[in-house]
């Protein structure tokens, strides 16, 4: 599976992952491979993703959009923070 997330400036990060959990409007939710399509809204948290070598990272938001379908996961934000500095 392809997370994606990408800010007004361009792509942020771009990786194959097996799961993510993203900090919904409604709650923390986590997506699988092979996830039914959803569009939902985010809230300011963290955006939690494990690598193929079971690697947990994460990556800290702003507010944006999810869009989940065909095994892709594109996460639209208006900033990013990696390191606790905020990129835009």
């Amino acid at each position: 599976m392809k997370l994606e997330i990408i800010s007004p400036q361009g792509a942020v990060l771009q990786k194959e992952i097996t799961q993510v959990s993203l900090p919904g409007t409604v709650g923390i939710f986590t997506v699988l491979n092979n996830h039914a399509p959803i569009i939902s809204t985010l809230r300011k948290g963290k955006v939690s993703y494990q690598t193929n070598e079971k690697v947990d990272e994460e990556v800290e938001i702003e507010k944006g959009v999810v869009e989940v379908k065909k095994n892709k996961v594109m996460v639209f934000v208006e900033q990013v923070k990696k390191n606790g500095h905020a990129q835009v």
